[in-house]
């Protein structure tokens, strides 16, 4: 079995000395964060690299379009 990662108080002056512990080295923060966005940063650029350059042309201008009907 893993190792539980502790829950963060819901104590606001609880949760603000943790911040202070972990910002001056006193506390490790425990909670995993560089692991979860592994997939999204790798997927845009495996996606533009699978997509021709028209293609890409192609879901700018959509984009593009939708921000400027927002706007209007």
């Amino acid at each position: 079995m893993t190792a539980r990662i502790p829950k963060r108080p819901r104590d606001t002056n609880q949760l603000a000395k943790r911040v202070v512990d972990i910002a001056t080295g006193e506390a490790e923060d425990k909670k995993p964060l560089a692991s979860a966005r592994k997939g999204g940063l790798k997927g845009a650029k495996a996606r533009m690299k699978a997509l021709t350059p028209e293609q890409r042309s192609e879901i700018a201008r959509t984009a593009a379009a939708a921000r400027w009907k927002k706007a209007g």
